[in-house]
């Protein structure tokens, strides 16, 4: 068991950190410390509160919102398919896609050789 792996228990922090929701610990930690992290349905503000297999964590991460259920502590932040093993994403899914900018139809700025073809001011046409 690790240093802080009480019967399965983990600090909120580090498991997210673990997990590989958050690139460093300390990002991890402030976003907990913000407010923005629940546990179970109740808002946690310290990133010392223990998680254990079985808690409902739920968070926004970037414009997505994250809901997942702990599976295991883990022991170290190790590759993405281990850190996928430690949870069971539940997240909804994500709002339709935003209708794209039209495509490019050749239109806009002339190239060189069109600008070529184009009348001149001396030549009488305009």
């Amino acid at each position: 068991m690790s240093e802080g792996s009480v019967d399965g228990a983990i600090r909120l922090d580090k498991w997210l950190f673990y997990a590989r929701f958050f690139k460093t610990r300390s990002l991890a930690a402030g976003i907990v410390r913000a407010g923005n992290v629940r546990v179970n349905g109740v808002r946690v503000s310290k990133p010392s509160a223990c998680v254990r297999p079985g808690d409902t964590l739920s968070f926004a991460q970037g414009r997505a919102v994250r809901v997942v259920t702990v599976l295991a502590p883990g022991e170290r932040r190790g590759p993405a398919p281990e850190a996928q093993g430690l949870y069971d994403d539940r997240s909804p899914p994500p709002p339709p896609a935003t209708p794209r900018a039209p495509a490019y139809d050749g239109g806009g700025r002339p190239t060189k050789r069109d600008r070529r073809a184009l009348p001149q001011k001396g030549d009488g046409d305009l």
